[in-house]
């Protein structure tokens, strides 16, 4: 639990998002650029998306305003940049670009940092609820296996030698069988560990963001 939460506080430095933007030739030529600053500030996006636009809206004979833009996306931060939109980024696995104003980000990122440790946590718990899952799927496979290589095994019309292949395969599968249901109970404890950090995060943060 405590290399999760590390882990996850180191990565709260600031990230550029990569995504690319989307304009179509209508918004270009819309003009709402104001608008559309504000939507990408909401979305806590960097203003390199408006370098996007502009390459975008070329092709269509129209610039961005980008004072209009820089001012609505302002306003747009003004919303993303908040303590639960913060919790909300980090737990949804989100990347922070660094984008809020240093008097928000200072409230901002101790909850996306807290965030990020409730998204490990449930990472984690998934990761070993799917582990449990792919065992106990093998193990199926695997007790099919024996039924058939014993049914083999006792077939008359095999010859001595081809019975004792399908002996000795069975033998084999049947170890398989023993690690791998080793290993699915080891899975198992994973889960437990898992859940009960879940568990404890959620005691820890539920009275600052809410019922989650």
């Amino acid at each position: 639990m405590r290399r999760l939460i590390i882990a996850a506080a180191a990565g709260g430095a600031a990230l550029a998002l990569g995504s690319c933007a989307t304009i179509s030739a209508e918004q270009c030529m819309a003009g709402d650029w104001s608008g559309r600053g504000y939507a990408d500030g909401q979305q806590g996006l960097t203003l390199s998306r408006l370098d996007d636009y502009a390459e975008a809206c070329a092709e269509h004979g129209v610039a961005p305003d980008p004072a209009a833009y820089a001012a609505g996306r302002r306003q747009g931060l003004m919303h993303y940049c908040t303590p639960a939109r913060g919790f909300e980024a980090g737990r949804s696995g989100s990347t922070y670009a660094g984008v809020c104003p240093s008097d928000l980000e200072a409230d901002f990122l101790p909850a996306y940092r807290d965030g990020q440790i409730v998204h490990e946590v449930e990472r984690a718990l998934a990761d070993a609820r799917s582990r449990v899952d792919s065992l106990s799927d093998r193990l199926e496979e695997l007790d099919d296996k024996i039924v058939a290589k014993q049914a083999e095994a006792r077939n008359e019309d095999l010859t001595d030698e081809q019975r004792e292949r399908a002996r000795n395969r069975v033998q084999e599968l049947r170890r398989e069988r023993a690690d791998t249901e080793r290993d699915w109970r080891r899975a198992q404890d994973e889960v437990d560990d898992a859940e009960r950090d879940v568990r404890d995060v959620r005691w820890r943060f539920r009275s600052e963001y809410g019922g989650w």
